[in-house]
């Protein structure tokens, strides 16, 4: 399907070129990245394809989204983007919370994400309980990523690789621990260590291990094991999937 994206006004440009500079250099200064992602990744994830409401639009900016379960902590991540969201009012919180999460990956090491602008701002957060729950199997990620998303089965598993960054809380999940020995690089040990098995220290949910049970999910996560460019690749197209869903629709 053919995006229709908008045009954006050359200021509009300069701004967000400005503030991927500025968000370069503060994510690698605070080692927030595995945090940004999140907030970008949670903010895109409440899509629903079928009434065409949540999803990446800067609804993450209210008190009342951050309260989501699933969104716990994520109020430290508004409040450190804010001072540097004040700088470019131009800006859309919708544009600026998913272009964290670009930056979030690239300076990690990770793939350069295209990144479109132009996203608008919506009122109201969506209604609670539309993210993925870490405790469930394969036929609740289909329903959630698939049926509800959009998103497809080798979305599914690359985009589950991008828990390379950071690490589960026991007060915000329930879970503690990181997924890989190294949690502020972003490259292709999520699935080395889950084809490895359970390593001490580091942490496997059960929507991860699905991943290698799973019939369908197993081969590609045996394929980025193999060969992290053919990741990198795919999860580039897949990011740029997720962090637009419902925007810029032919």
């Amino acid at each position: 399907m053919t995006k229709n994206y908008p045009k954006v006004s050359e200021e509009y440009q300069k701004a967000i070129d400005k503030a991927k500079r500025k968000l370069r250099g503060f994510i690698a200064e605070k080692g927030c990245a595995p945090l940004m992602l999140r907030i970008a990744w949670h903010s895109a994830g409440t899509y629903d394809a079928n009434t065409k409401t949540g999803g990446p639009f800067g609804t993450m900016r209210h008190a009342a989204e951050q309260a989501h379960a699933a969104n716990n902590g994520l109020d430290i991540a508004v409040r450190l983007l804010e001072p540097i969201k004040q700088q470019f009012p131009i800006l859309s919180y919708a544009d600026f919370y998913q272009l964290a999460g670009v930056v979030a990956v690239e300076i990690t090491g990770g793939p350069e994400i295209p990144f479109h602008p132009g996203r608008e701002d919506k009122p109201e957060p969506p209604p609670e309980g539309r993210l993925p729950n870490a405790t469930k199997g394969a036929d609740h990620l289909r329903e959630v990523f698939g049926k509800t998303m959009g998103l497809s089965d080798k979305d599914i598993v690359v985009l589950s690789g991008g828990h390379t960054l950071g690490r589960c809380h026991k007060e915000r999940s329930g879970f503690d621990g990181p997924w890989t020995a190294n949690p502020l690089i972003f490259d292709n040990s999520f699935f080395t260590e889950l084809l490895a098995g359970q390593t001490e220290g580091l942490l496997q949910l059960p929507t991860d291990t699905v991943l290698v049970t799973d019939p369908v999910f197993r081969p590609y996560v045996e394929k980025y094991a193999a060969d992290e460019d053919a990741f990198f690749a795919d999860y580039a197209e897949a990011h740029v999937k997720l962090s637009e869903l419902g925007f810029a629709e032919a």
